[in-house]
């Protein structure tokens, strides 16, 4: 257990790290550095292979997990290895068969839209298959409870990587074109380090007979691919459907502000590692009364942390488009929106491991699936209508019935909810906070402006929820760290 608290804290400060380094290169060195058109170009390549790579992975990455213990000996261990390594490169193989007959189409399509793309439409295809065989690698690495290497190539290389080109950029060392190509270079270079270092744990040997109980390991790789791709689906294809109907450049604008509120979503990433063996274990043993303490517990703790994090994207989103260019500013409902998504998610806690950690877990894919083309639809209606305010507008409500499905789903089979009487007083704070900030501004520059507003909603807010008692481990937390800073 020492050693999982203690991968897991690392992971929570690389990914943080990963996270800060993104914004600069989000807020700044993209904006200043780059054409507008190139940015939206970029974004638009990331996210098309974003919704791309969990059909080329095939679920296999999830499948090694839950079925590489399960076989006793190395030779059927070897088996499972040499299965995981081998079906996504035949799904890519016949997924690139299709690229290439269609080709002709898919020419057509991106000159009705944005020509720019036409060049560049085969790295889509690149970094999808390098991405896919890199979070195979990363799972393979997870078997021997080795995640610190695997999240810091996931969170903070190649996010430092394209620091660097930006600033090659900017010397005009590369050109723009290069830079785009790089890009795709340093996804392969992060799947062959994440490959090393994987081999390097455990190196199978060559073999190709099928392992042991080869139909559920289908059969569940099969309910994977359609979880992933669900989940991805959800997360870019506004993105993507941005980039069809209006300039380029939009994904850009878009993209600043999902990467925004995208940080709401860290404190869930964190804890999800800690709540969802422990999840499982009350799902086995029928330990109904742990499982709803822990559901309650894990929705109030982070649905307090989280919403620190919305008041201080809120209240400060006016200064922060003061500090990047005119014309990536864009309405304050976007952030508004998708920021509330996020500060969803986290309130859900660990509904989603009670769900795909219990026999309902079918359920919860069909949902999802009719919640993409619900989405898909959306988009349709309110892209054209309303521009990029119609792509947060459709993310919201397609997000909305989601959640509030799987809030239902849990209720219905375990008859318990996440809220408590905490809940709705810690959500009163919220919005006590958001509106009295948000019109309150310092005459000073923006930066300063940020900086002093976040000291003042920081102690505020945690002084608040510290005397008011919302939770006790929130409070433990912060007796821990007064008494560090104390002694």
């Amino acid at each position: 257990m020492g050693v999982i608290i203690k991968q897991s804290f690392k992971n929570l400060i690389t990914t943080y790290f990963g996270f800060a380094i993104g914004a600069i290169n989000t807020l700044f060195l993209f904006t200043y550095f780059l054409e507008q058109e190139y940015y939206g170009l970029v974004t638009f390549l990331l996210s098309a292979a974003s919704l791309l790579w969990p059909f080329m992975a095939f679920g296999v990455h999830s499948t090694l997990i839950k079925f590489f213990t399960f076989y006793k000996t190395k030779q059927e261990k070897d088996r499972l290895l040499n299965l995981i390594l081998f079906l996504p490169l035949l799904v890519s193989v016949v997924l690139g068969l299709i690229g290439v007959l269609s080709y002709s189409f898919l020419i057509d399509y991106f000159t009705q839209g944005n020509g720019l793309v036409r060049p560049y439409i085969w790295l889509i295809f690149l970094i999808a298959f390098a991405t896919s065989y890199f979070e195979i690698f990363f799972a393979w690495s997870k078997l021997y409870y080795k995640s610190v290497f695997g999240n810091f190539m996931k969170e903070v290389f190649h996010r430092f990587c394209i620091s660097l080109l930006l600033l090659a950029v900017y010397f005009t060392w590369i050109t723009v074109h290069q830079f785009i190509y790089c890009i795709a270079g340093v996804f392969i270079l992060r799947l062959i380090a994440m490959m090393i270092y994987a081999f390097s744990l455990y190196f199978p040997k060559l073999d190709f007979k099928f392992p042991k109980n080869l139909s559920p390991v289908l059969k569940y790789t099969s309910l994977i691919l359609i979880a992933g791709s669900v989940a991805m689906a959800l997360l870019d294809l506004d993105k993507v459907m941005i980039e069809y109907f209006m300039p380029i450049e939009n994904v850009a604008i878009y993209g600043i502000a999902i990467y925004i509120a995208t940080v709401i979503s860290v404190p869930q990433k964190a804890m999800h590692q800690i709540t969802n063996p422990m999840t499982a274990e009350f799902l086995n043993t029928k330990n109904k009364k742990s499982l709803e303490e822990l559901y309650k517990k894990s929705s109030l703790n982070l649905l307090i942390v989280s919403l620190l994090i919305f008041i201080l994207i809120i209240t400060n989103v006016k200064q922060l488009y003061e500090l990047i260019p005119d014309e990536y500013e864009l309405s304050i409902l976007v952030v508004l929106l998708i920021s509330l998504v996020k500060l969803y998610d986290n309130l859900l806690g660990n509904n989603n491991s009670i769900l795909f950690n219990s026999d309902y877990y079918r359920i919860v894919l069909f949902i999802g699936v009719l919640i993409v083309l619900v989405a898909f639809v959306l988009n349709l209606i309110f892209i054209p209508s309303f521009g990029i305010e119609g792509a947060a507008i459709a993310s919201f409500i397609a997000f909305f019935i989601y959640n509030s499905t799987k809030i239902w789903l849990v209720h219905k089979k375990f008859n318990f909810l996440p809220f408590t009487s905490k809940t709705w007083q810690v959500l009163l704070m919220g919005g006590i906070f958001s509106f009295g900030f948000y019109f309150w501004d310092f005459s000073f520059h923006p930066i300063l402006n940020i900086g002093l507003k976040s000291i003042l909603i920081g102690i505020s807010y945690v002084g608040l929820a510290y005397f008011l008692n919302f939770s006790s481990e929130v409070n433990d937390i912060i007796n821990k760290f007064l008494k560090i800073k104390t002694s």
